[in-house]
Parts: structure tokens; C-alpha cells; sequence
């Protein structure tokens, strides 16, 4: 079986975000079940911090036991990064220069792109996601040897001409859900080629952990019924509106509902809101948060998979998600495991049905567990990637 590389643009042990949670475990659970695998990454500390800042040492390090190859990144110009990036965030049309100044002035390693060149026949390279310099350059460097797990957003960034190459160029494509596979297809008019292989394969999901309700609320002196949001917390996720929602929904209804936040990033709100900000959290913590929650809330409208909404379920804890976000309401139609709202009126609506309905709580929250572990196991995971790294493709 040939050798797996993930090639993320960071990497550690206490990260936030999707991909980078995604990337993790999935490493993780391969090395646990005696797969040969690497990550090939970045000195650079996550998302965060400064791109051009090499916060790790070089060379071979170790992560939870998985082999960890760390490669410097070059000094980039973050003002010409930045203005065009404004525009991308604002939908501002930006020019073919602009387009190559935004991929040009992202994070890069050249040490990592020339490893990649010498070792290309040693490893099954996984680049994820599809928007950073690593995964441009570097999947282009033996496209016949890559797959790329884009981690895909219906988001202008998508539509940059530069990404078109990459995702035609490849070998394969893993997706995470239906609607990511199909917007892919609609942007870069996939599969390119006869042999260009698009897996389905989602998301491995932990699945055998029990969260204890009590010791949450024992440690955090929250006793009523509470919202949870579970990740990033920053603009990308639509927090802002959560937390607007929410504090209108507090002064227009007498409830004790309390809103709960954990995870990374620059955003919170008052505790005098109903507000409750506990920062970044550790994994039990986090699984004792999703089994003591009355819904989770998932507002993103640019997900390509959901993590935590596999978590809550598999606590069976019911969800509630944007409806303009076309992956989770595809997850909760199909395990019919949680309720979307458009507006305000339609999240107020969602949430009195839920506070009055413990039985459809219930309800919602076993339906949706049920479908984590029909679709979302690491077995299942595992024999995917064991057949792509078999495969006659990668043999010499």
C-alpha cells in the first residue's frame, strides 16, 4: 500500500476549524490502524497568525503520534494580500492580476513544493482545502499522484480562474457531501477527464464517546436551557447574526435561554445577553457541552461538511441551521435530524417549537445520530482511503 501525505497549510493538536479538524483526526485514525501516513505542512501556528511567521521548528516532528514534516514558509507582501482579499470577501470583481497577487502573496513554502517534487513517487499526496497557496502549488506539482479535498464553499473565492486548473488537473476528488460534489461540477465542469475519480467519502465522525450533561453544567454554573455554538467564532461563520438573533429572541420572550459559544477566534458577547463565552475547550469538555445542550445552532451559510453537527447528533442533540446554506440542510433533510430558518421570525419560530417540544428534541436528536452511524464511521472512512492507496494507479 503506497504511503499517505496530507498537505494542509497547518497543522497541530489544538487548531480550530473544520479542515483542520478534519485533517487531524483523519490522519489520526489511519495511523491507528497501521496505515503508512505523514503530514507534510507549514511552520506556521493555524489561520490565524502570521503567514509569513515560522512559529513551529523545522524538520520531522510528532503529533499524537502521527509523523509531522514542518517546511518554513517565504515572506509575502500582506498588504497587496489584504486589499484584494477585501474585495473577495465584499464580492468586489477583482482582475486577472489581482487574482494572481491573492495566490502569490498566500502562504507558500518552497522547501515543502521541492520535498514534494523529490518524494513524488513515495506518497498518495491529500491537499486540503482547495484555496491556500500549499494546495495550488504543490497539487500541481505531480497532479497524478494528488487528490485534493477541497472542503468547497459556494463563495467568490470559488470562483477565482486560478482554482479551475487545479481541480481539473487532479487525479481525484473527496467530497464531503452531495451539494459540495454538485457545486464543484457546476464551477469547474467536472469529472475533466475519463479517469478523474470523485469520491463521496465525507467526514470520519467519533462516534463512540459519551458526553456527561451533569458535568458540564456542575463546571460552568449553567443550569437552564441553552443554545450551543460549537467552532470558529469569526464573521466567516455568520456568528454575528446568531448573536444578534439570539438578543432579540432574549428581550422578546421571558426565558432563561442562554446562548453558549466554544471555540477560537475574536468574536463573543455579553454574559449580561445571556451570552456565554468558555474560549476554546478541550474534547471532553466540548462532547459534555453537545450532550447538556438544548439545540445547537450551525448558522454558516458556507459549509462543505459540518463537523459539530455530526457531534451534536451523535450526542442526540438536534440542530439548527441556516437554510441559505445548501450542506446542512442537505444533512438535515436526510437524517431529518434538526430544523433551518431564513429570517429572524423563522429562528424565534424553530426555537419556542423546540423549547416546548422535549419529545420532538428527542426525537430530532436520535434521528440524526442514527444517520452519523450509518454514513460517517472511521471504518468506513478508513476503507476508502485504503482502496485509493492500493490502487494499481500508485504502484511502480
Amino acid at each position: 500500500m503506497t504511503k499517505i501525505a496530507f498537505v494542509p497549510p497547518w497543522y497541530g493538536a489544538d487548531i480550530p476549524g473544520g479542515a483542520e479538524a478534519h485533517t487531524r483526526r483523519t490522519a489520526e485514525e489511519l495511523h491507528r490502524r497501521g496505515f503508512e501516513v505523514e503530514v507534510l505542512t507549514t511552520c506556521v501556528r493555524d489561520f490565524y497568525a502570521d503567514w509569513s511567521h515560522n512559529h513551529y521548528r523545522e524538520g520531522l516532528d510528532e503529533v499524537n503520534g502521527v509523523p509531522v514534516r514542518r517546511f518554513r514558509v517565504r515572506q509575502r507582501n500582506r498588504a497587496a494580500f489584504a486589499a484584494v482579499n477585501f474585495k473577495l470577501m465584499h464580492a468586489v470583481r477583482v482582475t486577472p492580476e489581482e487574482e494572481r497577487l491573492f495566490i502569490e502573496e498566500m502562504i507558500h513554502s518552497e522547501p515543502l513544493y521541492r520535498f514534494i517534487a523529490e518524494h513524488r513517487d513515495e506518497y498518495v499526496f491529500f491537499f486540503i482545502p482547495y484555496m491556500f497557496g500549499t494546495t495550488v502549488r504543490g497539487a500541481m506539482i505531480c497532479p497524478e499522484r494528488s487528490w485534493l479535498i477541497p472542503c468547497l464553499h459556494d463563495e467568490s473565492y470559488a470562483r477565482l480562474s486560478l482554482y479551475r486548473p487545479v481541480f481539473r488537473a487532479v487525479r481525484g476528488l473527496w467530497f464531503q457531501s452531495e451539494a459540495e460534489m454538485e457545486l464543484a461540477q457546476r464551477l469547474y465542469g467536472l469529472p475533466a477527464w475519463p479517469d478523474q475519480h470523485m469520491v463521496l467519502g465525507g467526514v470520519g465522525v467519533d462516534t463512540d464517546y459519551r458526553g456527561d450533561a451533569a458535568a458540564f453544567r456542575r463546571r460552568t454554573g449553567i443550569e437552564g436551557p441553552f443554545v450551543l455554538y460549537a467552532g470558529r467564532k469569526d464573521v466567516g461563520k455568520n456568528l454575528p447574526l446568531l448573536i444578534n438573533y439570539f438578543r432579540r429572541y432574549r428581550q422578546e420572550r421571558d426565558t432563561g435561554l442562554a446562548l453558549v459559544l466554544i471555540g477560537g477566534g475574536p468574536l463573543s458577547g455579553s454574559r449580561d445577553e445571556g451570552v456565554v463565552d468558555l474560549g476554546w475547550v478541550s474534547e471532553r469538555e466540548k462532547f459534555d457541552a453537545y450532550a447538556a445542550a438544548t439545540v445547537l445552532c450551525q448558522p454558516s451559510l458556507y459549509e462543505s461538511f459540518s463537523l459539530v453537527m455530526m457531534e451534536s447528533w451523535v450526542a442526540g442533540t438536534p440542530v439548527l441551521v441556516h437554510a441559505d446554506c445548501a450542506v446542512t440542510v442537505e444533512h438535515c433533510r436526510k437524517a431529518n435530524g434538526g430544523l433551518y430558518f431564513r429570517d429572524y421570525e423563522e429562528f424565534a419560530a424553530c426555537l419556542d417549537l423546540l423549547l416546548a417540544r422535549p419529545d420532538l428534541r428527542q426525537r430530532l436528536g436520535q434521528q440524526g445520530r442514527a444517520y452519523v452511524l450509518a454514513h460517517y464511521t472511521w471504518d468506513g472512512i478508513a476503507e476508502t482511503y485504503r482502496r485509493i492507496a492500493d490502487s494499481s494507479l500508485y504502484s511502480k
